[in-house]
């Protein structure tokens, strides 16, 4: 990882400074890189039960990158190039407007993409122009992400109530990922990927972008741009990955790398799923995963 990036990505995870480390163009490679080392992990421990009867992957924003290189669709060195240069150009795109995501927890009747419409209102009367307010991620049933122009997503916060929204809080991010405010990183990202070598996965691996399964290389190539201007279809996905007949018994579900965040989401997407759910941290030591 060093080789590719051209600084030490390890003394970073391990020492920071957190602040460098949260920048996305260092918090993107780190992710990847440490969510492999957790298949690493896993691989060794148990090879057999797990990574050779492995039926599915699917990752969460760039851990789709990490999934692709787990199918054997993409090398890990290139990669993690293209992941580079996809944190430098959102880094570059989140520097260039005030923007950020909201993270909301709605009530049933809540109504987010009247809620947006209303936030872009809010900015044109502010003499914004064309201003970004949308739903970016989708987590779980009555849980989005929001993001957009800071001035859409305070005027979200400050009219919760009105929309609904039970909870409310701003993501510790630099920019408005998964929309409109991405498009300067399209480019940079399509140009690296045209020059990768992309393989048909060896196991199913499900897009962010339409919660479907990859069919082929230029399928992989032409959503994985798309992606970084799309919503993440992740509570969708979950119910394509886990849907099954009645009666029939769940796979074990590993979620390898940083936090568990992702098994907290399949809890409230679907129970029984998540009662065969296990998390595997590169660093955590066996004693402590085990208790």
């Amino acid at each position: 990882a060093e080789k590719v990036l051209g600084y030490d990505l390890l003394s970073l995870c391990l020492e920071g400074p957190r602040a460098e480390l949260d920048r996305t163009q260092h918090c993107q490679p780190a992710v990847f890189v440490a969510s492999l080392a957790a298949v690493e992990k896993l691989n060794h421990q148990r090879p057999k039960q797990v990574v050779e009867s492995c039926v599915a992957a699917a990752g969460y924003s760039v851990g789709e990158f990490a999934a692709l290189v787990f199918a054997g669709a993409l090398s890990f060195a290139e990669a993690l190039y293209a992941v580079k240069v996809r944190a430098e150009a959102m880094q570059k795109a989140s520097e260039a407007v005030p923007s950020g995501m909201l993270s909301v927890i709605g009530r049933r009747e809540a109504n987010y993409k009247f809620a947006c419409l209303e936030a872009r209102k809010h900015c044109e009367s502010l003499g914004i122009e064309k201003p970004v307010c949308e739903v970016s991620n989708y987590l779980f049933p009555d849980s989005r992400v929001i993001a957009g122009h800071l001035q859409a997503l305070e005027f979200l916060q400050a009219n919760a109530r009105k929309y609904y929204f039970i909870r409310t809080k701003m993501l510790p991010v630099s920019g408005a990922f998964h929309t409109k405010l991405m498009e300067s990183a399209v480019e940079p990202l399509a140009e690296v990927l045209k020059s990768i070598e992309i393989q048909k996965p060896l196991v199913c691996v499900y897009s962010n972008v339409d919660g479907k399964k990859y069919m082929h290389s230029k399928h992989i190539q032409k959503l994985l741009v798309k992606q970084v201007v799309s919503p993440v279809l992740w509570e969708q996905t979950m119910h394509s990955v886990y849907e099954r007949k009645q009666g029939t018994e769940f796979p074990y579900t590993y979620e390898v790398g940083p936090g568990n965040q992702l098994g907290a989401v399949l809890k409230k997407c679907n129970l029984k799923a998540w009662r065969q759910y296990n998390h595997v941290d590169a660093l955590e030591d066996e004693e402590t995963a085990n208790t």
